[in-house]
Parts: structure tokens; C-alpha cells; sequence
């Protein structure tokens, strides 16, 4: 297989994820298209079988699974950009290892569409949210379609845009964003993502009205069972990030104001952070 012929690379990153991570490359291999794709999982150095797991599949699958192990743990944010690195197809399909997918012409539809819709850099649909029962704890049952501009993204508007449901063109202008220095301070390196490769691409982000993968809510969870507080904080902190890293300026600029009034500086206020509260109202004035 060569990168020329090669339409999408599955990037599925890893660590600890014994119990789904099978799940997750069968709904890679379930997908019927009509290209070649391959599958590149990044394990994080995992400690609890999911190595073991990872490697039967690439026993069986030889030439449409590749494995990145890197020689110690380095977290999710270098997990991701070193399987990246390594993902040579023309689309880049993303899906965590406790995710996984429900449609079996999901990369079809995707690709079909960001073939043929050149104003878009990302292709999103819906999700399904369950626990580790499998339970579902939120879906949107009439799923309608949704665009995003960078200036939706950066007011907080991303809905059904979760990592799974991803599918982008593999192309520098979105990679850019892992050579600025301010990357790895972060938290939500996905809305990062999405917002980069708007604001570098000028290109919208669309949203199919289908359901096709599940997003698992539990403790292992990098972001979906974080404690509330130790969350707001993430989210503040991103927040300052965002203003200070992104160009926008008139309405966006108020509107991000009252973001910050509406939902986080009551918050810094009740922990007596007045001087954070104030330089991020002065940088928005």
C-alpha cells in the first residue's frame, strides 16, 4: 500500500483500555468503503493487557493494522501527535481506545462527503453517550444537520463534534498547530484541534444528522469523569489559553466577555483570584 492510493488512516490512540479497546478495532474493520484505510494505534505504554490485545489484532491483520509504541509513557497529548506522525492517508479518522463506532458506513459517508464538499476541513456527526454497562445516558434522537465557522468554535459552540466522530483532510495547515509552543498547555486538546483548523484552514466543520459512535463515560475517562472543580479549572484555563492564542476582535471579542462573565468569573471570585478575574476582563476590554 502507498500513501497515494491510501484514503483514510484510522488514528486510534491508547493507554489502559483493556476492557474496550477490542471493541473499538472491531468497528474500525467493520467499515465497508469502497477505498483502502488503514488503522494506526498509538499505545501509550500500557500496563493492564491492553498491549497484548493490540498485538493479536495486528497478528491477524498484518497489512491493515500499524502499532506506534513509543519507549516510555508520554501522555495523551504526545500519544497523539507522534500516531499522527505516523498516518500517511489522504483523511485522518480519529476514535479513542474506548470508543468506538456503530455504522458500518461511517468512513464511506464521511469521505464522501469532504470529497465532494471542499469548504470543509472536518466532517462530525452525532454520538451516542453510555456508561460502562453500556447504558445510554444521552443521544439526540432527532439528529439535524449542523456547520461550524471558527468564530462558532471559539464562543463555545461545538455540539456533536466529539474526537470519535472526527474525519479531517490530512493536510500541514491543521498539523501546524503541534509545533506552536503553547500546545502542550492544553487541556481540551480536541476543541484546540477543531479551532486551529478552522482559524488556519478557513474552512467550516460539518456535522452529518446520524448516530454513528458511541462516547464511553467512565472513571478511566481522560475528561468525561473529572470532578467538577478540578474540570472548571481546566476549562478556565483553556479559556485564557484560547483568548490569548486566537485572533478575533468586535462582536467575538464581547461575546467571549460575556462568556467569561456569565460562566466562569463567579467561580474565580468565590476562591479570591480578583487579579486573574481582572486581566482576563482587562484583555478583553
Amino acid at each position: 500500500m502507498t500513501s497515494q492510493d491510501l484514503m483514510v488512516s484510522v488514528c486510534c490512540t491508547t493507554y489502559n483500555h483493556k476492557d474496550f479497546i477490542a471493541q473499538t478495532i472491531e468497528s474500525f474493520l467493520m467499515q465497508e468503503t469502497n477505498f483502502r484505510y488503514e488503522i494506526v494505534i498509538g499505545d501509550d505504554c500500557s500496563t493492564d493487557g491492553t498491549t497484548e490485545i493490540v498485538r493479536s489484532y495486528k497478528e491477524r491483520y498484518p497489512d491493515k493494522i500499524k502499532i506506534i509504541y513509543p519507549e516510555k509513557n508520554r501522555g495523551a497529548h504526545l500519544n497523539t501527535i507522534n500516531s499522527l506522525s505516523a498516518c500517511e492517508g489522504k483523511y485522518i479518522a480519529l476514535c479513542d481506545g474506548d470508543d468506538y463506532w456503530t455504522n458500518p458506513q461511517k468512513l464511506q459517508k464521511q469521505v464522501d462527503f469532504l470529497e465532494n464538499n471542499p469548504e470543509y476541513v472536518i466532517c462530525c456527526h452525532y454520538t451516542r453517550v453510555i456508561d460502562i454497562h453500556n447504558n445510554t445516558l444521552n443521544v439526540e434522537e432527532n439528529p439535524v444537520p449542523l456547520e461550524y465557522t471558527y468564530h462558532d468554535l471559539l464562543v463555545g459552540r461545538q455540539a456533536e463534534t466529539k474526537t470519535a466522530t472526527l474525519v479531517y483532510h490530512n493536510i500541514p495547515q491543521v498539523h501546524e498547530l503541534f509545533q506552536t509552543n503553547w500546545y502542550s498547555s492544553c487541556y481540551a486538546a480536541d476543541k484546540f484541534f477543531k479551532l486551529f483548523a478552522t482559524f488556519n484552514t478557513g474552512r467550516k466543520i460539518y456535522v452529518m444528522p446520524e448516530v454513528m459512535s458511541c462516547y464511553r463515560n467512565h472513571v478511566g475517562g481522560v475528561w468525561s469523569m473529572i470532578k467538577n472543580e478540578a474540570r472548571m479549572e481546566m476549562v478556565i484555563s483553556d479559556f485564557n489559553l484560547i483568548i490569548r492564542r486566537f485572533h478575533y476582535r468586535g462582536i467575538q471579542k464581547k461575546m467571549l466577555l460575556l462568556l467569561y462573565i456569565k460562566r466562569y468569573i463567579l467561580f474565580e471570585l468565590s476562591r479570591y483570584r480578583l487579579r486573574k478575574a481582572f486581566d482576563t476582563v482587562k484583555y478583553l476590554l
